[in-house]
């Protein structure tokens, strides 16, 4: 398929995070770009104030008149049901309909492709390694599934010859894509909806490592059971961070590579998953060749990512922490950050889980992962592109929680909850719509 005969780019499902990095790169060199989405949102806000036109109702009269066969595409989420009639209407007309993984895959076959790989830390790593390369004068495009605080953005620079993208283990997206470096974060189960077991997990991602030919191109935290360059910290990985301590909040850490030691590195963000997030960046963007100058000048103005423990109020009294984490494995990372920075102090942690099927499979992880916190909020499951589950419940998941300071609330009990509580930090943790509550509950607390 070549994007120089495409005039015309249509989203169904245009509001997702990595659907909107997209629609913003085909707006930005020059295409017509418009779409559908089933319910407004910052980022279908943000969308049509730069010019792209947005319905929210599945109408077939709504598609722009002009968008014809041959000079169309149309990219799909996956979210989206078969029965969509916007989605039937150009399958049936032999439009040209690819997966947002397929086009990344054709975007990324003709330039230098770094990708990110993991079930966990992929937007946080992509986002620090899009940064260093951009600051260091590369010719990259990053695209992000988050909106990086730096750019206020879920799309970095505008080059034509490097990408750098996620690689998105959901639904086996990543195979699409055509890698010269890449890393591998974590192979946790997850998604098993659509894989089945963990086994069929680590198989594809064993698959998406072989598509990296030189194994000295593949970086993967030690541990991992795949061949490739190892990085971690105070271990024997061959990319290191050692010497690690905490001034005024910031990591300063030493890392020893291959061929050299660079020292004091700066680094801002908290908690142990983000210093081995910032070093896969960091070894990535020194093998593609970017100055250690260069990468130790980006570590420290990384400004982080919005929903990644992203501050919303840091007061010496009082401090809300928002968090995408939906998976255990996440929980536990946000609450190891949290008592790392404070250790005394009584935090409050409201969830919202995501998917049925996720909270089904990993009930009992996440009953333990949110029993750490010192009291638990729990909102009912947000279904995303599920149905209901007989018997999967929040209530089912809150009578597995071993914490005595535990409650199912209902969304509009949970900001006067907050304004009363005498916790000192605030998390609010999830992948669903809680994310559109956070500007209303930083604006309360603001003013308790």
């Amino acid at each position: 398929m070549n994007l120089n005969q495409i005039h015309n780019v249509y989203f169904i499902g245009i509001g997702g995070i990595g659907m909107s990095a997209l629609a913003r790169y085909f707006k930005f060199i020059g295409k017509n770009v418009s779409g559908y989405d089933k319910t407004p949102s910052t980022l279908t806000s943000e969308l049509i104030e730069s010019g792209i036109a947005i319905h929210f109702e599945d109408n077939i009269d709504l598609i722009p008149k002009d968008y014809f066969i041959e000079n169309t595409l149309v990219i799909i989420t996956p979210a989206v049901p078969k029965s969509h009639s916007e989605w039937n209407y150009f399958l049936e007309r032999d439009y040209q309909v690819k997966k947002r993984a397929e086009v990344l895959g054709i975007i990324t076959k003709d330039t230098f492709c770094l990708a990110v790989a993991g079930t966990h830390g992929k937007t946080t790593t992509s986002s620090i390694l899009g940064h260093i390369l951009y600051e260091s004068g590369a010719d990259v495009t990053a695209f992000i599934g988050g909106i990086v605080e730096n750019y206020n953005s879920n799309l970095i620079g505008s080059g034509k010859t490097v990408t750098v993208v996620e690689a998105d283990e959901f639904d086996r997206s990543f195979l699409h894509l055509h890698p010269n470096i890449a890393c591998v974060t974590s192979m946790d189960a997850d998604h098993l909806d659509i894989y089945g077991d963990d086994a069929s997990i680590k198989a594809s991602f064993k698959e998406f490592a072989n598509k990296v030919e030189d194994k000295n191109n593949l970086f993967v935290i030690n541990g991992l059971p795949l061949d490739g360059i190892t990085v971690g910290a105070n271990d024997d990985s061959q990319f290191v961070a050692h010497n690690i301590r905490i001034e005024n909040g910031w990591y300063v850490f030493d890392v020893k590579t291959p061929t050299e030691n660079i020292k004091d590195l700066k680094f801002g963000l908290p908690g142990k998953h983000n210093l081995t997030n910032a070093l896969l960046a960091l070894a990535m963007a020194r093998t593609f060749g970017t100055p250690t100058e260069s990468i130790v000048k980006a570590l420290a103005t990384f400004k982080g990512v919005k929903r990644r423990f992203s501050f919303q109020i840091r007061k010496p009294e009082f401090v809300y922490i928002d968090d995408y984490a939906h998976h255990p494995t996440e929980i536990n990372a946000v609450h190891q950050a949290v008592r790392e920075l404070y250790p005394n102090q009584k935090v409050l942690a409201v969830f919202q889980p995501h998917l049925f099927s996720r909270t089904k499979d990993f009930a009992d992880d996440f009953a333990k992962s949110l029993s750490q916190f010192d009291e638990v909020l729990l909102l009912d499951i947000y279904p995303a592109r599920e149905l209901p589950m007989e018997g999967i419940t929040s209530q089912w998941l809150l009578n597995k929680i071993e914490n005595k300071n535990k409650k199912l609330i209902q969304k509009e009990e949970l900001i006067p909850l907050l304004k009363n509580s005498d916790a000192t930090v605030i998390v609010t943790i999830g992948a669903g719509d809680i994310g559109e509550m956070v500007v209303n509950i930083k604006k309360e607390l603001d003013e308790k």
